[in-house]
């Protein structure tokens, strides 16, 4: 891959991972960081009614759900960035072929080019039957 496409792709990749970073800075500030009674605004840590506090709890697990989801996006991206460095960036790592720049501009961290992605996306679903 030509030096100008990887500095393309490191600038899509950083530019998602700051995306990320204030995402979870955001998550955690408003939902991770907050207790019922910060939430809530009442002066007791209990809810009036039992619906809020099952409400609550629902939103601080989605809160905690989209953290760990962006935690394995960030981990993704951070092996995309290595993966530039080390000049390996863009070969498939099943089959050593080059991953299309379409899959890369839409996945800028795909790790396998479509066909091996397809593989293990069946193999997976198998296993889950």
């Amino acid at each position: 891959m030509k030096k100008k496409d990887l500095e393309k792709y490191e600038k899509l990749l950083l530019a998602k991972r700051a995306e990320l970073i204030t995402e979870l800075g955001l998550l955690k500030k408003d939902a991770l960081d907050t207790t019922i009674k910060d939430s809530t605004g009442d002066l007791s840590s209990y809810s009036y009614h039992m619906a809020d506090q099952g409400t609550d709890a629902m939103e601080r697990e989605k809160a905690f759900l989209f953290a760990s989801k962006n935690g394995r996006l960030f981990y993704h991206i951070d092996e995309a960035l290595r993966r530039i460095q080390d000049k390996t960036y863009g070969k498939c790592q099943e089959c050593g072929q080059e991953i299309s720049t379409t899959r890369l501009e839409a996945v800028p961290h795909a790790r396998l080019c479509i066909k091996c992605k397809e593989k293990e996306e069946k193999k997976k679903l198998v296993e889950s039957e």
